[in-house]
Parts: structure tokens; sequence; C-alpha cells
């Protein structure tokens, strides 16, 4: 592959770069602008160098429809404060009419307008490959997303990965495969269905993993515990049973109550969870047997949260790891649940690195090629 650095004579090219501005949105304002700085560097070197730089993202799932919900109009507004000086918001990112000065930053329209972006189609990529001479992946979080804007481009152009994507693969590799030992992978979330590679994958990497969250729950069901009314993703239990749990910690218990609005839970063995009720969160002894493992490591890697954190009274297992994560010497965190989690509960400063991407991560992290930087190759 070949980093944005290694470009020659590109003063005043039209660079096209997919960055990845799928950011929150309120009142027609950004909410977090974490992935807009991490494009900051590249946009400023490509300012540097004289481009004309042209920035296409996704944003929302808008079914490949126009819905003013999913501008990124509101995006390019951010943008402008952040590098100080004007984005030029174009409504469309086809069909358009450019006539761009060197050094000039202009943000297209969402790209998932279209439904051929989604479809990688040939002519859609052709059409957005058109009004540039260079083309720069910059969306680390995309780079498992085989689209127009992502794969289809670069047929057509001369390509290179942006400053971002390069230190996301750098301090993933660095953690991955070349850890301080001990390395502990921590997952959470939903589904056991989006992770199970990953548990295949690093299996022979990790010394230990940690599962807490929804997902814990068929993993236990496979073990003939009754698990109550906790949630269960249609097929997971039989998945659950293919595994090779040598390695696994499973929770021993968990914060329960009859639903995950609930203003009050009760702390119950796993095995003894009561009828009607659910586990929302890992319990204290879960907690503490989970806590003295990351003591013990050296590099972290984690995803997903332990419970229903966006209520208060089931946060507290997320928390409390977050917090032991945080003195690990090394750690690597990545998913857009576990980001929102350690914002709203913790600080991000106290991390090794925090990924800008969930299911890219987890890809990489299942040891299969990201399609994005495998064209690259």
């Amino acid at each position: 592959m070949k980093s944005l650095r290694e470009a020659t004579n590109i003063s005043s090219k039209r660079v096209l770069v997919r960055v990845d501005f799928n950011v929150p949105l309120k009142n027609g304002k950004v909410v977090s602008n974490e992935r807009l700085k991490s494009t900051l560097p590249t946009i400023k070197f490509l300012k540097k160098n004289n481009c004309k730089i042209i920035l296409i993202s996704h944003l929302g799932r808008p079914k490949g429809e126009r819905n003013e919900k999913y501008s990124l109009k509101p995006v390019a507004r951010e943008l402008s404060i952040l590098l100080g000086s004007e984005v030029r918001f174009f409504d469309d990112c086809i069909n358009i009419n450019l006539d761009l000065q060197p050094k000039e930053v202009i943000l297209l329209e969402n790209t998932r307008f279209y439904p051929e972006e989604k479809q990688n189609d040939k002519e859609f990529s052709k059409k957005l490959a058109s009004i540039a001479d260079i083309f720069v992946f910059e969306g680390f979080a995309v780079a498992h997303r085989k689209n127009a804007s992502t794969v289809g481009v670069q047929e057509y152009l001369e390509s290179y990965y942006g400053f971002s994507v390069e230190d996301e693969i750098n301090k993933i590799n660095a953690m991955v495969k070349n850890p301080e030992k001990p390395l502990v992978l921590i997952l959470g979330g939903v589904k056991l269905s989006d992770k199970l590679r990953v548990i295949e994958h690093m299996n022979d990497i990790v010394d230990t993993i940690l599962i807490g969250g929804a997902m814990a729950f068929p993993l236990l069901a496979s073990k003939g515990i009754n698990v109550q009314n906790s949630f269960i993703e249609k097929g997971s239990v039989e998945l659950a049973k293919t595994l090779d749990l040598s390695k696994v910690v499973l929770p021993v218990d968990f914060f329960v109550a009859n639903d995950k609005e609930a203003s009050e839970g009760n702390a119950i063995n796993a095995n003894l969870i009561p009828e009607g009720q659910m586990g929302l969160d890992i319990g204290p002894k879960t907690i503490e047997l989970f806590s003295k493992i990351i003591t013990e490591a050296k590099t972290i890697i984690w995803n997903g949260p332990m419970g229903v954190f966006e209520n208060p009274t089931f946060s507290a297992g997320t928390k409390i790891i977050a917090k032991a994560i945080s003195n690990v010497p090394k750690s690597l965190l990545g998913g857009g649940d576990t980001i929102a989690a350690i914002e709203a509960l913790y600080s991000k400063g106290k991390f090794t690195h925090v990924s800008t991407g969930g299911g890219a991560l987890l890809t990489l992290l299942s040891g299969k090629p990201l399609p994005a930087l495998k064209s690259l190759e």
C-alpha cells in the first residue's frame, strides 16, 4: 500500500478524500467531532501542497434516498470551524460542476443518498472518480465496506491512504501482532454472531478472553444455565457450542431486573436469575474477577460495553472496567458503543488508542482483510 507521504507531483491536483464523517447530530449541530479532528493532518497536508480537496462521506442510513435528516451540511460548518477556513458544501456528490482553487476544501453531500454507493456500482464509481485526479482513503471506520466510495473509485484513480488510517494500522498492528503479554481481550455488546470469528481467531493470540454484555448469555445457556428472560440472539446458543471456551472467562453474577428501563437492580448469581427477570449488567463478583485479570495484563483490547450503560442503574460494570483498563500499560478500544460508553462514563485520554472503527476493527481481529485497504495494495 502507498501512504500519502509517498505521493509526488500533487500540487494543483484535484484530490478526492474518502473520510468517515458519520458523526452524531443534534439540532443541526455535530455532537462529537473526534472523527473530523482525526482527518485534519491529512487535509492540512493537502492544503500545504496546493491541492484542490474534495471530501466525500456517508452519514447514517438514508437507505439510498435523499433525506435531509442525514445531510452533511452541519458537518461542513463544524469542519470550517476546526480548519479556521471555509469548507464549501455541495448538495450532491455527483452531477456537480466543480471550479476549485488550490488549497480549497469542499464537502460533498451524503454518498448514501444513492443506492449505487452500497452496491459498489461501476458507473457510480466512475462518476465519483471523474471529478478528481487522485484518491486518498482516510476513513478507517468504513475500511470493511466494499462501497463505490471506498473501493470502486480506486479502479480509476491513483490511490493512497491518509495519515489517520496509517496511524490506525500502526497502532492496531503493534498491539495485535506484537503485544506485551499478558494480552487480554474484552468483548461485550449484544450479538455473539458479530464477534464469533473474533473469538475464534484471537483464541491463539490472547491469554484470556473476558466476555460481558448480552453476548455472554448464549455462552452461559450453552453450558446448561437458565438465564431466564435475558436477551439471547436467535441461533446463538448453537453457535456458542462450536466455540473453544478454554480461555474464556464468563460472568459469575449479574445485576438483574424486569426490564432495561428499571430504576434499580439486584445482584444475583448467574445460575440463579429469578424467573421473569433479565441480566442487565455484570455483577460485583464479576467486576472483581474481571478487574483482577485486567490489573495483571500488559495489553488490553476492548470492544463492547458490559451492560446497558445508557441506564445509570446498569452502568457500573462498564465504568469500573473502563477505569481498570485505563491503568494498563497498553490498551486498544474500538466500536461505537464502547466509545459512547467511555465518553459518557469516563475519559478517552486514559487509553493508548481509541480506534475510530468498530466493524473495521472487528474485521481485523477476525483475521480477515479490509476491502478498502486490500484494494490499495
